[in-house]
């Protein structure tokens, strides 16, 4: 399975917004330019972030995004979702009853085990995804990572925060 590059880029801003107070945004220009990514390709992964109440998005010239609720409550799961909708990712399209000389459908009362195996797969990958929030990656980051990472991060962050009253 491969997601695309927007999963990375969501959870990366996810975590970035994370940081903020409570009355702070972060605008999609300066998380593009930080992240090294198209403004306006990462204005559409936010979009949906904002779509399936992950961020609030506040309109004007000193807005920007922020979580919509606690960081610990937002899930890996949740911003994959987001991003690559929920269908699952193994589609079965029953090609064991295709070509020449296959029984009628009566022969096929089972569900394939094919198909059987790979959604099975893919309730344990979800299942991992929906144990992890953002909150434990923030967690995990501000232990492990290098120290300029982190110094790089905080500022960013100092820097370009813009103080918005909330109105939700």
């Amino acid at each position: 399975m491969k997601l695309s590059d927007g999963v990375e880029a969501a959870i990366h801003c996810a975590t970035m917004l994370a940081a903020l107070k409570d009355d702070a945004v972060l605008p999609t220009t300066a998380l593009a330019e930080f992240y090294g990514v198209s403004a306006s390709y990462l204005a559409k992964h936010l979009s949906a972030l904002v779509r399936c109440d992950i961020l609030i998005s506040v309109n004007g010239p000193a807005g920007g995004f922020r979580l919509q609720r606690p960081a610990d409550k937002i899930t890996l799961l949740d911003v994959v979702l987001a991003i690559e909708g929920d269908a699952p990712a193994f589609r079965c399209a029953e090609i064991r009853r295709n070509g020449p000389g296959a029984p009628d459908a009566s022969a096929y009362i089972k569900p394939c085990g094919i198909k059987s195996a790979m959604l099975a797969a893919e309730r344990a990958w979800r299942g991992e995804l929906a144990k992890t929030s953002i909150a434990d990656l923030v967690q995990s980051f501000r232990a492990e990572a290098d120290p300029r990472s982190l110094a790089r991060n905080r500022a960013f962050v100092a820097d370009t925060a813009r103080v918005q009253p909330r109105t939700d």
